[in-house]
């Protein structure tokens, strides 16, 4: 039954113009279940929980403060997606803490990057290692990976970035695009964000108090079209992080359900359909994790 369901939503992400790389495991039993969890993709936005994690206990530790004023500059960026400070024209006096908020409950790049100033990519990945946290690559700061062929065209012409996205890959996952080049990017495979979860949600090396700071970031983000819809609920609590780059849709998440049961959810994406917006790919997305999630339920 179990792999006459995985084929299914496998036949199922292939219809609908999806490659799906999906990891769901219960937290308190391990059972798991996965659709080519250990690939590895450029991870986008979902850096931002590792950044969230390293800044949070560098607080703890004292050495930051978050009460601490930073001058930041404007994003200034006008093409479609970006939020927050990226956005603004004119530069902002922002707090560590409310930068911390920025980054990963909206997905603010630049507030990112501040704190990436404070915290650089290196000592990030350095931080996971310390922690045990392994399988998730930090190389780069996210305006490195945000100036890609999507901004060198009009929006009428936005398709033509997905098609060079989608084309011009190589089969050891190389690509033209450096953004999307795995030997280049900050990587993740759904196996490691799923134990990054894990590592968050039941007891590991993280400090208690950093892990329900980053839970809690993780419980408020704002940013809920496209695994929400299928896991919120009155008897549910998700928190998720998103991570949208070029034609790559990604999610991962902690399902929480009033009777006690916990479930982390990895979900990435690739499209192979040349188009920016594309509701019936998040609804799929959801759709499948939904479905691995409802079967390890039931055993």
């Amino acid at each position: 039954m179990t792999e006459a369901l995985l084929r299914e939503m496998r036949g199922r992400l292939h219809d609908g113009g999806l490659r799906g790389y999906l990891l769901v495991r219960d937290l308190h039993t391990g059972e798991e279940l996965g659709i080519d969890p250990d690939v590895q993709l450029p991870s986008a936005s979902l850096v931002k929980v590792p950044l969230a994690l390293a800044t949070a206990e560098r607080i703890r530790r004292g050495e930051l403060d978050g009460a601490t004023m930073l001058d930041v500059r404007p994003g200034r960026i006008t093409t479609p997606g970006p939020t927050g400070l990226s956005r603004f024209r004119h530069p902002a006096r922002i707090a560590i803490d409310d930068l911390l908020y920025l980054s990963t409950c909206i997905s603010d790049g630049a507030a990112a990057d501040a704190l990436f100033d404070l915290t650089p990519p290196a000592q990030v990945a350095d931080l996971l290692h310390e922690l045990d946290l392994h399988g998730i690559t930090v190389r780069h700061i996210t305006d490195e990976l945000s100036d890609t062929p999507v901004e060198r065209f009009d929006t009428t012409q936005a398709h033509l970035a997905h098609a060079l996205a989608i084309d011009a890959g190589t089969h050891g996952r190389g690509h033209r695009v450096p953004q999307l080049d795995t030997t280049r990017a900050n990587t993740g495979s759904a196996r490691a964000w799923a134990e990054l979860l894990q590592a968050l949600w039941t007891p590991s090396t993280i400090h208690p108090d950093v892990a329900e700071r980053v839970r809690r970031l993780m419980a408020n983000n704002v940013l809920r079209h496209r695994l929400a819809p299928d896991f919120g609920s009155d008897a549910t609590t998700w928190s998720s992080k998103t991570g949208t780059l070029l034609n790559l849709r990604h999610e991962i998440g902690v399902v929480e359900h009033s009777d006690g049961q916990a479930f982390a959810i990895a979900v990435l994406t690739e499209s192979l359909v040349p188009a920016i917006t594309q509701p019936g790919a998040e609804a799929l997305m959801a759709q499948v994790a939904r479905a691995l999630r409802d079967h390890l339920r039931q055993l």
